[in-house]
C-alpha cells in the first residue's frame, strides 16, 4: 500500500538530496520484526551510492542477528536534527525513510569496499585507517548490507 505525504511542501523529491542525507548522517535507525514482535536498533553506517545500499558492521550473534535471519525486510530512517526553532514552537529536520532487504556480505572484496566506505563516511582522516586494513582480518568481520528498494524524504526548515 502506498501512502502520500500530507505536507507536500515538506517532501524531499530530489534523489540527490536524499542520497546526500544518507551519505552525511552517522547513524540510521532500522525497524526489524520477528514473530510479530518489533525491534528498533540504531547503527553507524555508510551509504554506497553506486549500489544504493547501506553497509554496517555488527557481531555474528545476538538479538539483531536473530531478527534479521528471521525476517530480512527492514524499514529505516536517517535523521538530520537541525534543532528546535526558538520562538516558533517547532523542530527543524531533514529525514530519509527507506525500505529494503538485509543480507550479510561474504565476499572479501566487498567487505573491504564496505569497510573503506564506512571509514570514509565516519572518520575525519580516513586514509591512515584504510592503509592499515588487512584483507585476511576481514574474514571474521560481519558486514550487513541493506539493499534499498524505496526511499522517501521530508524536511522542515526555518521560515526566516
Amino acid at each position: 500500500m502506498k501512502y502520500h505525504l500530507r505536507r507536500k511542501d515538506r517532501e524531499i523529491t530530489d534523489q540527490t538530496e536524499l542520497k546526500r542525507i544518507l551519505r552525511t548522517t552517522k547513524y540510521v535507525t532500522i525497524a526489524l520484526s520477528m514473530n510479530n514482535q518489533p525491534y528498533l536498533v540504531s547503527l553507524s553506517h555508510a551509504y554506497n551510492e553506486v549500489r544504493n545500499c547501506l553497509y554496517f558492521h555488527c557481531a555474528e550473534a545476538g538479538k539483531k542477528i536473530d531478527y534479521i535471519r528471521s525476517n530480512n525486510n527492514v524499514w529505516g530512517q536517517a535523521l538530520v536534527d537541525q534543532d528546535y526553532a526558538e520562538g516558533e514552537c517547532d523542530h527543524l529536520f531533514a529525514s530519509v525513510h527507506f525500505q529494503g532487504k538485509i543480507t550479510f556480505v561474504e565476499d572479501i572484496k566487498e567487505k573491504q569496499a564496505a569497510i573503506e566506505c564506512m571509514i570514509r563516511q565516519l572518520d575525519k582522516n580516513p586514509q591512515p585507517m584504510i592503509a592499515r586494513l588487512k584483507p585476511e582480518r576481514l574474514k571474521t568481520v560481519n558486514i550487513g548490507r541493506i539493499d534499498i528498494e524505496e526511499m522517501t524524504g521530508k524536511k522542515h526548515e526555518t521560515k526566516t
